[in-house]
């Protein structure tokens, strides 16, 4: 690898060209420091650091500890979706249902856990992420809403207090602990801690016009921690990004994990095309043809990135002492490990065991337009020919399934008179019969008698 910090087991040309990328940021934009890192599903992975830690010009490295703000929230989140596993809260429940302090008319847990409860984004009162933590009695007063909730995306640190304390609630223990047992511990990420350790990251403001940095302060945020405390690695936000999309089960069912992942409400920006949704705890980001999930984070002296891709599980994490940043995405090392090291699919293999389901397959028409019905291992996929409508569905009994994407989501394929003439599908109440509007079907509404004229 040329003699890169911590590089790790990528092709060489990859982790040069990364290398290079992280590095330019950091002179062009005058951050302290930067560390880099990217992980794939099949064992590539990357991480490198540049720039100093401290004034002393402690070089950084790829193991340093940053603070990373916002990323905290995910974890918060899933801690919120740990309790919904236990059945100990449901995503609909009022959230006075469990803090009954809180008087939230309308607040549900799956409105906080999206930025869609209405709350004011942040504390009435000093500078949170600057000042010394508050308690929950002391957070209190700013608890309140600026929107009614559900009508627009108004991102919220309050809310994620209010998240942590539901969980501290529920589960009878401090937030941080609950959180060392039930994530940091399962998913062995050992560098990620509540306060800042020894040999972490100081943070600094570098001055827009002079090559002079400026001191910032590190706050145990008290109450507001869950929205934005937490101090961890690459190596481990890498980890923990790759659970995000492809799971542990001893830390989430992934139905649960999968629900987070949902884009549920859209952050509209002004004069700016939709590029940003926000799931349950997780941002969701649109770039062209790929989605990213994952989330960012600043706190005074820092700013992070992580960012992973659902489908192919690459994963990607940006970490700098600088209150301002730098102008490169963590999807953009994703992207440059990909012009070097491109993404191949599994070799295709046949099914090892016959579904019974052939006749299904083939051509079906909703009304005039065709769609195509193919098996692919055990689930059908109804695909439009063209424009309409289509989805994949997971079999629930011989001649019933269950849509999972699409218009179709949630909603129920029956299979009529299967092998015979009229053999129909019902989809969600659609017909899609053998031929355009087969009259030997049951066709709601009739067919015209005097047919195809």
């Amino acid at each position: 690898m040329g003699g890169c910090p911590g590089d790790r087991r990528t092709a060489p040309a990859a982790g040069a060209a990364l290398t290079a990328r992280i590095a330019r940021a950091q002179y062009t934009d005058r951050a302290p420091s930067v560390v880099g890192g990217v992980r794939t599903i099949a064992g590539l992975e990357w991480t490198a650091a540049v720039g100093d830690l401290d004034a002393a010009g402690t070089p950084a490295g790829p193991d340093t500890a940053y603070r990373i703000g916002s990323i905290t929230k995910t974890f918060t989140a899933v801690l919120v979706m740990q309790l919904v596993a236990d059945e100990a809260v449901a995503l609909t429940d009022p959230i006075g249902e469990h803090l009954p302090e809180l008087d939230l008319p309308g607040v549900s847990v799956q409105s906080l856990l999206t930025h869609g409860a209405g709350l004011y984004a942040e504390t009435d009162g000093p500078w949170w992420e600057r000042s010394a933590g508050l308690t929950w009695e002391q957070l209190l007063p700013s608890i309140r809403q600026a929107h009614i909730p559900a009508s627009r995306f108004h991102y919220t640190n309050v809310g994620f207090a209010v998240l942590g304390q539901l969980v501290a609630r529920l589960r009878e223990k401090d937030w941080r602990d609950v959180l060392q047992e039930r994530i940091l511990d399962p998913l062995g990420l050992e560098r990620t801690t509540y306060d800042r350790p020894g040999s972490g990251a100081h943070g600094f403001a570098v001055h827009p016009y002079a090559d002079l940095v400026h001191d910032e302060p590190a706050t145990d945020t008290g109450a507001m921690a869950p929205a934005g405390q937490l101090w961890s690695t690459a190596g481990d936000l890498l980890t923990f990004g790759q659970f995000l999309v492809r799971g542990a089960a001893e830390v989430l069912p992934d139905e649960l994990r999968e629900r987070m992942l949902v884009p549920t409400l859209v952050d509209d920006e002004p004069g700016e095309r939709w590029a940003r949704a926000y799931g349950l705890g997780v941002d969701v980001t649109n770039l062209g043809t790929a989605r990213y999930v994952g989330h960012g984070g600043s706190m005074p002296g820092f700013q992070s990135a992580l960012r992973a891709d659902p489908e192919s599980g690459d994963c990607a994490v940006l970490l700098m002492n600088s209150t301002a940043g730098i102008d490169l995405g963590a999807t953009e090392l994703i992207a440059e490990l990909r012009r070097h090291v491109p993404l191949l699919p599994a070799a295709w293999q046949p099914a090892q065991q016959h579904s019974g389901d052939l006749d299904l397959t083939g051509t079906w028409f909703w009304g005039p337009r065709p769609h195509v019905a193919t098996l692919h291992g055990p689930d059908l996929v109804l695909t439009p020919v063209g424009s309409g409508r289509g989805a994949r569905f997971v079999r629930l009994a011989r001649d019933r399934w269950l849509g999972q994407d699409g218009y179709f989501a949630g909603e129920p394929l029956q299979v009529h008179a299967r092998g015979e003439r009229s053999a129909y599908l019902d989809v969600g109440s659609f017909r899609f019969t053998r031929t355009p509007y087969d009259p030997a079907s049951d066709i709601p509404g009739g067919v015209d008698d005097a047919g195809w004229h």
